[in-house]
């Protein structure tokens, strides 16, 4: 429009652009523009400021545009070209891609055609569609990863249908959050006599009798984070049978999940040659202290009369802490122990003295048994309080004891000062020969157990002769 208001365009008529700003006009409308002959000759290649990337391609000019295309696209621009030519009005674009052999450069290019003269010259108009091309590429392989997710989602979801529906046990899986059974295998369906479809979605508390929904799933997330073996005792809805549920917690996709074991808690199903039952619940109700620790020595766990040998009152506060903290000697008494289960395989009694952080010690007698778990190694300790038995037991001396033998000849030939001395000094030998066995002959740790210092500790040895019985290494 011009300022007085008249069309300056008229009839559709394109008005005369200088030659010397035409160029400026195409580079801005397109990314790439190349002007070609009917032949497919490469009249001239006008590129775009803002894509300096195609400046490469200015040395095109007088060759066939046809050496620069792939293989692929050969077909495509002989087909297109010769649809123009032919005058067709509704020739669509073409996308291209160039050989990178010939032009160091393969992206691909959208290219429409456009008739610029009498002679037959041919306008390219290209439009680069890298970005799109890398946004193609970037959804492909998303598509492939996801793809790949849901065969390994598949695999799994197969695999956990296969490993339900084998188990003998009755097991349910249950929302913390709303409290409603989101799984169940067959054994489940079979024992509370509902079909798996019935069962999920409906609460837990409809299976089981006396009990609030929030109060049963409350009571058992806690039992589940005190990861305690025995299991809470309930009743089936409607059938007067009690079972035990033992809850394991775990999360999920951010939800907590409860995967509840249903046990039958009828004792004349129960086998008696039951081992593991046995076992669990001689840990359980035992009256000696039973404590699992690693390699390190620490705790993985402890039974009840454990806890009441230190007076602390959930197992949780020794869990992951070093068995040593609550021995008299500490590291000490816990590396004979473990050395001497690791040489032998059990040690049989070690007396000392346990506490814990407000009880006061006690004296105790401990066997250690190493127990292999697959790679690594676990040891059991078998506690017993032996407070009551420490007057009886420190009097009581082996009869057989060559040394015993020859104090108890002094009475009637020696004065019983003398006879004193001499039961001292076969006691003080006894007590520093048990202390290098037990070490391993480790005198710094043996002098630590007698609390005797190291000097003192070499002097008694040079006085009992000990110093030369030493192992023989060609034994």
């Amino acid at each position: 429009m011009t300022s007085r208001g008249a069309k300056f365009w008229k009839s559709g008529a394109i008005p005369l652009i200088a030659p010397e700003i035409l160029g400026d006009i195409i580079a801005d409308v397109a990314d790439l523009a190349i002007v070609i002959s009917e032949e497919g000759l490469v009249l001239s290649v006008i590129v775009n400021p803002n894509h300096r990337s195609f400046l490469v391609l200015e040395h095109w000019e007088g060759k066939d545009i046809r050496d620069s295309l792939a293989v692929e696209s050969l077909p495509k621009f002989e087909s297109r070209l010769a649809e123009f030519l032919d005058g067709r009005a509704d020739v669509r674009p073409v996308e291209l891609n160039h050989s990178r052999d010939v032009s160091d450069w393969d992206s691909p290019v959208r290219y429409s055609f456009h008739r610029i003269a009498p002679n037959g010259a041919v306008l390219m108009l290209g439009r680069d569609l890298r970005a799109i091309s890398e946004m193609q590429q970037q959804l492909i392989k998303a598509q492939l990863a996801l793809e790949r997710d849901y065969e390994v989602q598949r695999e799994f979801d197969t695999r956990f249908r296969v490993l339900l529906g084998s188990m003998a046990e009755p097991v349910l899986f249950v929302s913390v959050q709303s409290g409603e059974i989101t799984e169940a295998n067959a054994a489940a369906t079979t024992l509370l006599d509902r079909s798996r479809d019935d069962l999920i979605g409906d609460p837990l508390m409809s299976c089981f009798e006396s009990r609030k929904r929030g109060d049963l799933v409350e009571a058992l997330t806690t039992l589940a984070i005190s990861e305690r073996a025995d299991g809470m005792k309930i009743e089936l809805r409607g059938k007067s049978k009690a079972v035990q549920l033992a809850p394991t917690l775990f999360r999920a996709a951010g939800e907590r999940i409860l995967l509840c074991r249903i046990v039958p808690d009828d004792d004349s199903s129960l086998k008696a040659d039951n081992l593991a039952r046995n076992m669990q619940d001689l840990y359980l109700s035992g009256p000696e202290a039973i404590v699992f620790a690693s390699e390190n020595g620490d705790v993985l766990s402890a039974n009840d009369a454990f806890l009441d040998l230190i007076d602390v009152a959930h197992d949780i506060n020794v869990r992951g802490r070093s068995l040593g903290d609550y021995l008299q000697r500490g590291s000490v008494d816990l590396k004979v122990m473990t050395e001497n289960a690791t040489r032998a395989g059990r040690m049989r009694i070690y007396a000392t003295r346990i506490a814990g952080q407000y009880g006061s010690p006690r004296s105790v007698e401990i066997s250690v048994t190493k127990l292999h778990a697959g790679t690594h190694s676990v040891f059991a300790f078998v506690m017993r309080d032996s407070n009551h038995a420490d007057t009886s037991r420190g009097a009581m001396l082996p009869s057989n004891d060559e040394s015993m033998r020859s104090v108890v000849e002094l009475v009637g030939s020696a004065t019983l000062k003398e006879i004193v001395a001499e039961t001292t000094n076969v006691v003080e030998k006894m007590c520093i020969e048990t202390a290098v066995a037990l070490t391993m002959n480790n005198r710094v740790a043996a002098a630590e157990m007698l609390g005797l210092s190291r000097q003192s500790l070499y002097v008694k040895l040079r006085k009992f002769d000990l110093l030369i019985r030493e192992p023989d290494d060609n034994q």
